[in-house]
């Protein structure tokens, strides 16, 4: 397992990135000081080191300068400074990264590092991309996606987006809910406001209520400076609630309180700060039905829903896999300093025959490690993970289909996967040509 040392003095926020971390399958150890980071250090073998630059007793640049030859360092900071970063990439540091960030662009950060050596004086990479409607716009190309499902989305957020109205975004882990979200919060009057993300899944039930409001020095142990909560962070702009399900019933209540209020006090403090802003939530889970089993507050949900968008899955997005697997290329072929300039046809056969349960994170993560272990001027079949060899069809609950519906809708997604090609399908559908051309006779479909 991947061993990380993380350097930050505030202890909320490092317990969050720890736990979020832990639950993508890091190991963390916490330092809250730079001199016990040096111990640790000296203690343990540690794949990536992640530093805040600005610790009360330590300067994150002298340990970015000492161990830039050793171990791949992220550095991190609330202060987002240009010249700052420049010095911190000269001296060795793999990126910056500055506060608040979220989390996918920390496991992005965190993939490139352990995969990558350390660069000299290059950009950030959360500062080379922006999303506006739904779309993600690079330095060098607009991905154009034109799948139904997308279309659809893309409409939904055109019109939802210059309202107020909270939004709750369902899907499934790795579609893309953050992406959402942040094109959104572009597309609203609020765009020139920050946009603030929080992971409900990572943070601790009994930190939630400081990383919503806030605290002040000395209210709690570990308390050793003020701090600014989310709410207050995103005054004037958009709060995005990610994995809001997971929120233990306290945290609802609270959270609940400041919705209906627009009014928040740090802990410790009697003060209330008004605020201004929008709600937009996530979920990968069924959220009425835990409302039913009484885990999850009916008025918070309503609060939260007062617009609901459904993110498509990968596997129900015919026509934009191609456009985000050749996104990807290029985009990892910048970072890896490679120049691959295609897939082999087996990879798109492979590509579009595989159901992709992690969505479109799991398209870029295999993407990324092909081009990583490519040594040809196409990828091919031979790099990639071997889940993706042997694809098997996902099984589902019938519940009301019937067998003969169920064996239908099997045939009609195998044939949009495979844009129609018959053979292709019939050999994702593990049956012969003959006997796929008998079930669609059978079934009368207009293909």
């Amino acid at each position: 397992m991947i061993k990380i040392l993380i350097i930050e003095d505030d202890t909320s926020f490092a317990q969050m990135l720890q736990n979020f971390l832990a639950r993508n399958s890091y190991e963390v150890v916490l330092s809250h000081s730079g001199l016990d980071g040096e111990k640790q250090l000296k203690e343990h073998d540690f794949q990536l080191v992640i530093t805040d630059l600005r610790l009360p007793d330590y300067d994150g640049i002298k340990l970015v300068s000492n161990l830039k030859d050793e171990i791949p360092v992220i550095v991190m900071t609330g202060y987002a400074e240009v010249s700052t970063a420049v010095k911190a990439m000269k001296m060795g540091a793999y990126d910056y990264i500055s506060k608040p960030f979220t989390p996918d662009q920390m496991l992005l950060v965190i993939d490139g590092a352990l995969n990558s050596k350390p660069v000299v004086s290059k950009e950030p990479v959360h500062s080379k991309e922006k999303v506006v409607v739904g779309k993600e716009v690079t330095t060098s190309q607009e991905l154009i996606l034109t799948s139904e499902a997308t279309q659809k989305l893309e409409e939904h957020i055109v019109l939802v987006a210059p309202t107020d109205m909270s939004v709750l975004i369902i899907g499934e882990s790795g579609t893309g809910k953050e992406v959402t979200a942040k094109a959104i919060h572009q597309k609203s009057t609020r765009n020139g406001k920050p946009f603030i993300a929080l992971d409900c899944g990572a943070i601790p039930k009994e930190l939630a209520a400081s990383e919503f409001f806030g605290h002040i020095k000395g209210s709690f142990t570990g308390a050793i400076a003020d701090k600014i909560g989310s709410f207050e962070a995103a005054n004037g702009g958009t709060l995005f609630l990610d994995e809001v399900g997971n929120l233990s019933y306290e945290n609802q209540i609270q959270l609940l309180r400041a919705l209906q209020e627009r009014k928040i006090k740090r802990i410790g403090s009697n003060t209330e700060i008004q605020v201004d802003v929008r709600i937009l939530s996530a979920t990968n889970e069924d959220l009425k039905s835990t409302v039913e089993k009484g885990t999850f507050r009916e008025d918070l949900y309503h609060r939260l829903n007062e617009f609901s968008l459904q993110i498509p899955a990968l596997k129900n997005r015919h026509g934009d896999l191609r456009v985000l697997a050749s996104h990807f290329l290029r985009k990892f072929n910048e970072k890896l300093s490679k120049q691959i300039v295609d897939f082999s046809d087996e990879v798109w056969d492979i590509f579009n025959a595989y159901h992709w349960p992690g969505n479109i994170r799991e398209l870029q993560n295999v993407i990324q490690r092909a081009v990583l272990l490519s040594t040809t001027e196409k990828v091919e079949a031979k790099v990639l993970p071997s889940e993706l060899m042997s694809p098997v069809l996902e099984t589902a609950e019938l519940g009301s289909l019937s067998k003969a519906e169920f064996e239908k809708e099997q045939i009609v997604n195998a044939l949009k996967r495979t844009n129609y090609n018959k053979s292709k399908a019939a050999k994702l559908l593990q049956v012969t040509r003959k006997t796929l051309y008998n079930r669609i006779n059978y079934y009368d479909l207009d293909l």
